[in-house]
């Protein structure tokens, strides 16, 4: 995961460089605190005792505490832009990543749990670079510094207890650490499961009350809040033991190299000033060793929480380009489906050898039962799959040859559950094509007849539809739908049982539109309601992913098949709820 992360930097590697040299300069600055503090002592004491305190010491002084801080705060000021940078294309990279995987990946995901895995990824992005360059870099570089110094001034043996203690520190940190880290995961396994459940639970907030689940729900929400609580009570208790063990090697390795101080003083060969250096230098070198658990805890953190965010990266796209794909060049919009064969699981296939055409400019209906593969056949032309056996060609390009954009931009859609953002009308309308003009989006809204509606709205345009555009009837959100595909203008149409989960008026009114957007474009049908479809050029009908039946309106009922039973059927549907109607009425 650091390998990955290293292109992101690259990109400011003169930022980095100087970054790494304000770092070098601050630790230089660090180590001649001690240095200087030396001289003032041994001039204060001894035999030669300085009547005076020598100014330029002093200022020395001053100036090396001063240039530490400075140069750290520099190399901060350098280093937030790399950091942030990276941090910004990664996130970029997952969020498109995430739009170019297929249907396939959406439908199965949470998205409690995998916006919660980007937030912490993301987080951990710059926890990791943060701790690698205003931390575990300057640390070690100190440790190197300190330890050849201490060889080079004194003797080996106080090298030799200092390279021990660090190498027992960092084994002792990096061991307990490993041991937390599985406690970690479980933590955020658990917060991310609490989160999904939820979210899941919030997004179906009518269904919980209808049925009167809000205790049900909390208790399961609670279930997952308990595991979280418990993983977090081992995962503090581990860290208590593992801040007591840093301390005792800590405190063990200053006591001798402070005792080998004091004897060299008693034996003459060292002086009261280079006691009070090895002091400052050790309180210098283990204050921020104190914190190395603390590094590599973030930094394990970090770790853990980006490998499920780039997890998501390493997900592959079912559908995607080829190699040089073109992009879809649409003349008149033709549709041919070319003995199609096509299954969501191998085990199981939906259609089978399904073949059909709809020429340029007419509409084409596709009528069947619940299951036998009608809206399938809409996500295959706009390629969220690709067909495992056949073609789908528009104007004879095969799907598989284009560019996936440029087939989405060609086609329009207006859906059965028409799913608004929780925004402004005027923005859920633009969405259909987001650089056009206010005049275009208004215009878009009257030919849908929404603009009357959106005018008496105390908002206007800047009216919010809510979560999923709650606060529209599904008449109104049908006629956003609407008007965002006029403002779309593509050539090719699909309604997808646009009107099914409408009242018989609404739908009514809502099929005037319909025909109106739909004239002298190729369109795709998918119908529940026959009697909106009996001015298709063809009907095809579809049983268990086979067409059994096709021809035009009059030509099937006189056929007196399974699309004339169908008919009947919604026929005494419709009179039976008439009755029920004057019944009540009366």
């Amino acid at each position: 995961m650091i390998r990955r992360l290293l292109p992101y930097l690259w990109e400011y590697r003169g930022r980095v460089v100087l970054a790494l040299a304000f770092l070098v300069t601050a630790k230089l600055a660090n180590i001649g605190v001690p240095l200087v503090m030396k001289r003032i002592v041994d001039g204060l004491s001894g035999p030669k005792q300085m009547l005076a305190v020598p100014a330029a010491l002093l200022a020395a002084y001053a100036l090396l505490r001063l240039s530490s801080t400075v140069f750290n705060e520099l190399r901060d000021v350098v280093f937030v832009k790399v950091a942030q940078r990276a941090m910004r294309r990664i996130a970029l990279e997952v969020f498109h990543h995430l739009h170019a995987l297929s249907l396939r990946f959406h439908l199965e995901r949470q998205t409690g749990g995998l916006t919660r895995d980007i937030e912490r990824g993301t987080r951990g992005i710059s926890t990791l670079l943060s701790f690698m360059v205003f931390s575990v870099l300057p640390t070690l570089l100190e440790i190197s510094l300190v330890t050849g110094f201490l060889v080079y001034r004194f003797d080996v043996w106080f090298g030799v207890i200092t390279i021990a203690a660090l190498l027992v520190y960092i084994g002792l940190t990096f061991a307990i650490s490993e041991w937390r880290t599985q406690h970690r995961r479980q933590m955020n396994e658990l917060d991310s499961q609490a989160n999904t459940k939820a979210i899941d639970s919030l997004l179906n907030y009518e269904t919980v009350k209808y049925f009167g689940n809000e205790s049900y729900e909390a208790r399961r929400y609670d279930t997952n809040l308990a595991g979280y609580e418990r993983a977090v009570v081992t995962s503090e208790t581990s860290l208590g033991l593992l801040n007591a063990v840093q301390a005792t090697v800590i405190a063990t390795a200053v006591a001798l190299l402070m005792w080998r101080a004091a004897e060299g003083i008693v034996a003459g060969n060292l002086t009261l000033g280079d006691l009070v250096m090895v002091n400052a230098l050790l309180i210098q070198l283990y204050i921020p060793l104190n914190f190395l658990g603390v590094m590599y805890r973030e930094i394990k953190q970090a770790l853990t929480d980006m490998e499920r965010m780039f997890k998501l990266l390493s997900e592959n796209r079912e559908v995607e380009d080829r190699p040089g794909a073109a992009p879809l060049a649409v003349k008149g919009g033709a549709i041919r489906f070319e003995h199609v064969d096509f299954g969501y699981d191998p085990e199981r296939r939906i259609l089978h050898d399904v073949s059909f055409e709809v020429p340029a400019g007419r509409k084409v209906a596709v009528v069947g039962a619940s299951g036998s593969g009608k809206s399938t056949l809409a996500r295959l032309l706009f390629r969220f799959y690709d067909v495992d056996a056949g073609r789908i060609t528009i104007d004879g390009q095969d799907l598989r040859d284009v560019k996936q954009a440029s087939v989405r931009a060609a086609i329009g859609v207006v859906p059965q559950d028409t799913v608004l953002f929780n925004d402004t009308i005027y923005y859920n309308i633009a969405y259909g094509r987001p650089e056009a003009t206010r005049e275009q989006v208004e215009n878009a809204a009257r030919v849908a007849h929404i603009a009357d509606f959106i005018a008496r709205l105390p908002g206007g345009w800047e009216t919010t539809v809510g979560e999923r555009g709650l606060k529209l009837s599904g008449g109104e959100k049908q006629r956003v739908s609407i008007a965002r595909t006029v403002l779309k203008d593509p050539p090719i149409l699909v309604f997808d049982e646009a009107t099914s989960a409408l009242d018989s008026r609404t739908e009514k009114s809502i099929q005037a539109e319909l025909a109106e957007i739909s004239r002298d474009r190729t369109t795709l049908v998918i119908a529940h309601r026959l009697s909106t479809i009996v001015d298709a050029d063809e009907i095809l009908v579809l049983d268990h992913g086979r067409i059994v039946e096709r021809g035009s309106f009059r030509e099937l009922l006189d056929a007196d098949g399974r699309f004339a039973e169908m008919w009947r059927l919604q026929q005494e549907e419709g009179r039976a709820q008439d009755a029920a109607a004057a019944a009540d009425a009366a």
